[in-house]
């Protein structure tokens, strides 16, 4: 009876196979593919995610939110870039998502009285002005460009830097400055001419 050899093939060494065999592989079925790249770049994206967003809580959110949606958006993967470039992209959507998600959840509580940051034992003249003076804001945001508004919103109500905010809206830091100048100046105008009013 004769034996029949088996050939054995070497064990796949995950953490040497470069980015674009992690993703054939993963886009293939192979579990241990995907996890070899969320293990790869989990700390690359909590460091983006702090840096874009400041808050611990909220850089964590969005690690994990953007490690989940790497897991769920492989396939979208083309190629037509390196992958940490395409999966750079998708960390810095996922922040500026969670920071439009924050900002909604913020500007719904404008005319809520509870948020006003008064006591009920204050003057009611006063609770009127600060709620009239919110609408007026908001009334002056919702009159500045798409652009202007974008920009200011992540600088003044988010917190974001000029750098930040090039990257997420994909326009020259130089340019960022511009319109942030030019919607506080807007702002500003309007709210004057409502106080002179």
């Amino acid at each position: 009876m004769a034996s029949v050899e088996v050939e054995r093939r070497p064990a796949v060494v995950y953490a040497r196979l470069s980015d674009a065999d992690l993703v054939s592989r993963a886009n293939g079925g192979d579990k241990r593919a995907l996890d070899a790249l969320v293990e790869r770049y989990a700390a690359r994206v909590s460091r983006l995610t702090a840096q874009i967003l400041g808050d611990i809580e909220d850089a964590r959110d969005a690690a994990q939110e953007s490690l989940l949606k790497l897991s769920v958006r492989l396939r979208q993967f083309r190629g037509d870039c390196q992958f940490s470039t395409w999966l750079h992209r998708l960390v810095v959507n996922t922040c500026r998502d969670l920071g439009e998600r924050q900002r909604l959840r913020r500007s719904e509580s404008l005319d809520d009285a509870g948020d006003l940051g008064v006591g009920a034992d204050d003057d009611p003249s006063r609770v009127a002005l600060l709620a009239d003076l919110r609408r007026e804001l908001a009334s002056a945001l919702g009159r500045l460009t798409v652009e202007q508004r974008r920009v200011v919103l992540l600088r003044d109500a988010l917190g974001f830097s000029y750098e930040e905010i090039g990257k997420i809206v994909r326009i020259p830091v130089g340019t960022a400055k511009s319109y942030v100048h030019r919607g506080r100046e807007n702002l500003r105008r309007r709210l004057q001419e409502y106080s002179a009013g």
